[in-house]
Protein backbone atom coordinates (compact mmCIF):
# COMPACT_ATOMS: atom_id res chain seq x y z
CA UNK A 1 0.00 0.00 0.00
CA UNK A 2 1.38 3.52 -0.96
CA UNK A 3 1.29 6.15 1.31
CA UNK A 4 1.85 9.92 0.92
CA UNK A 5 2.24 11.93 4.00
CA UNK A 6 2.71 15.80 3.46
CA UNK A 7 3.99 18.19 6.26
CA UNK A 8 5.39 21.89 6.63
CA UNK A 9 2.19 23.70 6.01
CA UNK A 10 1.17 26.83 7.89
CA UNK A 11 0.20 30.65 8.17
CA UNK A 12 3.19 33.01 7.05
CA UNK A 13 3.18 36.62 6.39
CA UNK A 14 3.67 37.74 2.52
CA UNK A 15 7.29 37.55 1.41
CA UNK A 16 7.50 34.66 3.84
CA UNK A 17 9.12 30.90 3.56
CA UNK A 18 7.69 27.59 3.90
CA UNK A 19 9.29 23.91 3.08
CA UNK A 20 6.54 21.14 2.66
CA UNK A 21 7.82 17.70 2.59
CA UNK A 22 6.48 14.73 1.02
CA UNK A 23 7.34 11.05 3.09
CA UNK A 24 6.68 8.01 0.65
CA UNK A 25 6.42 4.36 1.71
CA UNK A 26 5.20 1.26 0.49
CA UNK A 27 7.35 0.79 -2.59
CA UNK A 28 10.76 1.23 -4.21
CA UNK A 29 9.58 5.31 -6.08
CA UNK A 30 13.12 4.83 -8.64
CA UNK A 31 10.38 4.58 -11.09
CA UNK A 32 8.31 7.01 -10.35
CA UNK A 33 7.14 10.63 -11.18
CA UNK A 34 6.29 12.97 -8.40
CA UNK A 35 4.39 15.89 -8.37
CA UNK A 36 3.14 19.14 -5.67
CA UNK A 37 -0.56 19.96 -6.39
CA UNK A 38 -2.84 23.03 -4.71
CA UNK A 39 -6.34 23.77 -4.27
CA UNK A 40 -7.70 26.61 -3.30
CA UNK A 41 -11.67 27.24 -2.13
CA UNK A 42 -13.31 27.22 -5.43
CA UNK A 43 -11.04 26.44 -7.68
CA UNK A 44 -9.93 23.53 -9.66
CA UNK A 45 -6.59 21.27 -8.22
CA UNK A 46 -3.73 22.90 -10.20
CA UNK A 47 0.04 21.41 -10.80
CA UNK A 48 2.64 23.37 -9.36
CA UNK A 49 6.08 20.93 -10.13
CA UNK A 50 6.74 18.03 -10.84
CA UNK A 51 9.83 15.78 -10.16
CA UNK A 52 11.10 12.33 -11.48
CA UNK A 53 12.25 10.35 -8.34
CA UNK A 54 15.69 9.10 -9.85
CA UNK A 55 16.64 11.30 -12.86
CA UNK A 56 15.56 14.87 -11.76
CA UNK A 57 13.95 16.24 -14.65
CA UNK A 58 11.91 19.07 -13.55
CA UNK A 59 8.82 20.72 -14.89
CA UNK A 60 6.85 24.44 -12.40
CA UNK A 61 3.99 26.21 -13.45
CA UNK A 62 4.73 29.23 -14.59
CA UNK A 63 3.36 31.49 -11.28
CA UNK A 64 6.30 29.58 -9.41
CA UNK A 65 9.28 29.41 -11.00
CA UNK A 66 12.06 31.18 -9.62
CA UNK A 67 9.92 31.18 -6.52
CA UNK A 68 9.66 27.73 -5.58
CA UNK A 69 12.19 24.57 -5.60
CA UNK A 70 11.03 21.13 -5.55
CA UNK A 71 13.20 18.38 -4.83
CA UNK A 72 13.77 14.61 -3.88
CA UNK A 73 15.51 12.52 -0.91
CA UNK A 74 15.78 8.88 -2.37
CA UNK A 75 17.64 7.44 1.07
CA UNK A 76 14.89 9.12 2.77
CA UNK A 77 11.96 8.43 0.23
CA UNK A 78 11.22 11.95 0.71
CA UNK A 79 10.02 14.84 -1.92
CA UNK A 80 9.89 18.51 -0.78
CA UNK A 81 9.10 22.02 -2.16
CA UNK A 82 10.65 25.13 -0.50
CA UNK A 83 8.36 27.89 -1.11
CA UNK A 84 10.05 31.37 -0.80
CA UNK A 85 8.83 34.89 -1.92
CA UNK A 86 5.07 33.52 -1.13
CA UNK A 87 2.19 35.34 -2.06
CA UNK A 88 -1.48 35.39 -1.29
CA UNK A 89 -2.66 33.85 -4.16
CA UNK A 90 -0.51 30.97 -3.13
CA UNK A 91 -2.69 30.85 -0.37
CA UNK A 92 -3.96 26.50 -0.86
CA UNK A 93 -4.32 23.06 0.42
CA UNK A 94 -0.72 21.90 -1.06
CA UNK A 95 -1.06 17.60 -2.14
CA UNK A 96 1.50 15.49 -3.13
CA UNK A 97 0.87 12.96 -5.65
CA UNK A 98 2.87 9.87 -7.56
CA UNK A 99 2.66 8.41 -10.51
CA UNK A 100 4.08 4.63 -11.19
CA UNK A 101 5.98 3.51 -13.91
CA UNK A 102 6.17 6.90 -15.14
CA UNK A 103 7.87 8.29 -18.66
CA UNK A 104 8.57 11.98 -18.58
CA UNK A 105 6.22 14.18 -20.67
CA UNK A 106 3.22 17.15 -20.72
CA UNK A 107 1.07 14.56 -18.67
CA UNK A 108 3.11 15.44 -15.52
CA UNK A 109 0.59 18.58 -15.18
CA UNK A 110 -2.49 16.51 -15.83
CA UNK A 111 -3.90 15.57 -12.01
CA UNK A 112 -6.07 13.11 -13.46
CA UNK A 113 -2.76 11.04 -14.64
CA UNK A 114 -1.67 10.49 -11.06
CA UNK A 115 -2.22 7.17 -8.91
CA UNK A 116 -1.26 8.33 -5.51
CA UNK A 117 -1.75 11.31 -3.48
CA UNK A 118 -1.50 12.56 -0.14
CA UNK A 119 -3.82 13.82 2.05
CA UNK A 120 -2.74 17.79 1.71
CA UNK A 121 -1.41 20.44 4.06
CA UNK A 122 -2.94 23.84 4.59
CA UNK A 123 -0.73 26.94 3.07
CA UNK A 124 -2.09 30.54 4.01
CA UNK A 125 -0.22 33.52 3.23
CA UNK A 126 -1.47 36.71 4.71
CA UNK A 127 -1.05 40.08 2.82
Amino acid sequence: QVQLVESGGGLVQAGGSLRLSCAASGRTFSNYVMGWFRQAPGKEREFVAAITWSGGSIYYRDSVKGRFTISRDNVKNTMYLQMNSLKPEDTAVYHCAAKQGAVWGPYVTDPAKYDYWGQGTQVTVSS
